[in-house]
């Protein structure tokens, strides 16, 4: 099945290709502002490197974070008149003590510091395809105090569940305010290798990560899969009802993109069903 019939967005994009009033964060690896499904389109990043090469596709972090930026706000993305804001934090050759890799996870400190600034800069929404940190049960107060200030600025941080086949849960996936994200494939079944848990069961959705068409560089076609891929869907997602109804509050646009039939007690969550989510908002205008 099209991964965008999977999950009801066509009609949603139908009735809205996105404001540029809306903001979506990525915090990833650099975007490569110079691709074709960038032109014309509101992108700009935050610390930006004076004279920084061009990305190739041997940057592997360039090259997932501009995949990713795709899905949400490429030409052919999900919400393309939306504003991309990327706050790069992944490097392809740090230096000792530099920044993480996305190959080797994430530095919570790093992030933390990267999801306050990229908040403050006015993101509306926050999209985080990476590495999972520590498990849950090992506080990290920066990162908790990051996401309590997403919280408290009304940005609803959307989370790969990541692809270790793992039950369980992390810093990111147990706070009560973030959007965990597994992956599903083209028939509407959960991957096996995405995690799982008790806290993404409950407050999370599924989304397509199965062999998903990415923005390539030098040329070069890319196709993507696992909860990198489904995280941004949802981001697009919440990106086009903060366009379509910008009068909802981010706790209704919330509890609408999440909220499933009954009580959940599944470790895997549902899949995200955007037209119902619409519809779902529509109702209370």
């Amino acid at each position: 099945m099209d991964p965008l019939d999977l999950v009801g967005l066509k009609p949603l994009m139908a009735r809205t290709s996105g404001r540029s009033s809306v903001v979506v964060g990525l915090i990833d690896g650099r975007v490569a502002p110079d691709h074709p499904a960038f032109a014309g389109r509101p992108v700009r990043a935050l610390r930006p490197t004076a004279g920084a090469r061009a990305c190739r596709g041997a940057d592997v972090c360039c090259v997932h974070g501009t995949a990713v930026a795709g899905i949400i706000a490429g030409s052919d993305g999900v919400c393309p008149r939306c504003t991309l804001l990327s706050r790069p934090l992944f490097a392809d050759h740090p230096t000792d003590g530099g920044p993480a890799t996305c190959l080797s996870g994430v530095r919570t400190g790093e992030l933390a510091e990267a999801i306050t600034e990229t908040v403050d800069a006015g993101a509306h929404v926050l999209n985080l395809s990476m590495a999972q940190p520590a498990p849950s049960g090992v506080r990290d107060h920066a990162l908790e105090t990051a996401l309590d200030h997403a919280a408290d600025r009304g940005v609803i941080v959307v989370v790969a569940a990541g692809n270790q086949g793992r039950v369980g849960s992390s810093v990111l996936t147990d706070h009560p305010w973030v959007i965990p994200v597994t992956a599903y494939d083209r028939a509407g079944h959960p991957m096996p290798q995405s995690n799982r848990g008790m806290s993404i069961g409950r407050h999370g959705v599924g989304a397509p990560g199965d062999r998903i068409p990415g923005l390539g560089l030098d040329g070069h076609a890319l196709v993507l899969s696992g909860t990198s891929a489904a995280a941004p869907f949802v981001t697009g997602t919440v990106a086009l009802l903060r366009s379509a109804f910008p009068k909802a509050g981010p706790a209704a646009v919330r509890y609408a993109v999440t909220h499933g039939p009954g009580r959940r007690r599944s470790v895997t969550p549902p899949l995200l069903d955007a037209w119902a989510a619409c519809t779902a908002l529509r109702d209370l205008s």
